[in-house]
């Protein structure tokens, strides 16, 4: 894999360590071992109690510390993982055809070979690789047709739920997806794929969320991140700024067309943008 996405993971907070070894009451407390006191609630004396003529100023008193946990679980180190592989598949640093083993790819992520594979078996569950026994995982080679069709399947849905929403949400709903909108235009103008790919499925995300079906949610983003995939030989994976730039400025455009409730011009809109994600393959 060439250099594309990072990663790192965070191993945790270390165990610490509490009075006596193997009697989990701290020494000092009075309390003997073995006495069914639980440590936590062994108690420590001051000096404002100690025995009269007693030097205590060398002996600070001890404090009951509590045993701490793993601050990062395997499943963060995953869901981390899992989303920079989502992005170098996206940027095109993990390339169709190629196969990528977990042991190599957790060396570039600073992390063991475990949590990549379970990442990796995530997006083989998506389609995005495939297992290839004994030695990794390949990124999926696809096709113009499997891009034209993921395009028609997103307009099925989408377009009749986007002209529901035009006659029925009220304009301040739409007024509050203008920041979205707009950005996408700064994530595309940063050239980056991955970035804007995030951004992108974010905006959509929100405008389909305003019907209040989340299975629908759910299935539409998952094309949507399907349809992000690159080709075999480019594609919309591999288009430039300008390219990207224009995809973004038909948000705003539909934004304004859905305050309007300008029903056509979002069906056109609609259409194209779903069009031009097709014909860029």
């Amino acid at each position: 894999m060439r250099q594309g996405a990072q990663g790192s993971a965070d191993t945790g907070a270390p165990w610490a360590a509490v009075g006596r070894a193997g009697s989990g009451v701290p020494s000092g407390s009075g309390v003997p071992a073995g006495s069914g006191v639980p440590a936590a609630q062994a108690r420590v004396p001051r000096q404002a109690g100690a025995v009269r003529g007693e030097h205590t100023h060398s002996e600070p008193p001890l404090p009951v510390v509590p045993r701490a946990r793993p601050v990062v679980q395997r499943a963060s180190v995953r869901g981390q993982i899992l989303d920079a592989l989502r992005a170098a598949l996206v940027a095109g640093d993990l390339r169709p055809g190629e196969v990528y083993s977990a042991p190599v790819l957790g060396e570039r992520f600073g992390v063991s070979a475990t949590p990549v594979r379970e990442a990796m078996q995530q997006l083989a569950l998506e389609g995005a690789v495939e297992v290839v026994p004994n030695r990794g995982f390949r990124v999926v080679e696809r096709g113009v047709r499997e891009l034209a069709e993921l395009a028609e399947v997103r307009a099925l849905i989408e377009v009749p739920v986007m002209l529901r929403l035009a006659r029925t949400v009220p304009v301040e709903r739409w007024a509050e997806l203008r920041p979205l909108a707009e950005a996408t235009v700064r994530a595309a103008s940063s050239g980056c794929r991955a970035t804007y790919a995030e951004s992108d499925r974010g905006f959509h995300r929100a405008v389909l969320s305003l019907s209040g079906n989340e299975q629908l949610v759910q299935i539409a983003e998952d094309l949507h991140r399907r349809a992000q995939w690159p080709l075999v030989g480019g594609g919309p994976g591999m288009r430039g700024r300008a390219d990207l730039v224009a995809d973004a400025h038909e948000h705003t455009a539909l934004l304004d067309a859905l305050v309007a409730r300008d029903l056509d011009v979002v069906r056109a809109l609609v259409g194209e943008h779903f069009a031009g994600a097709a014909a860029a393959g």
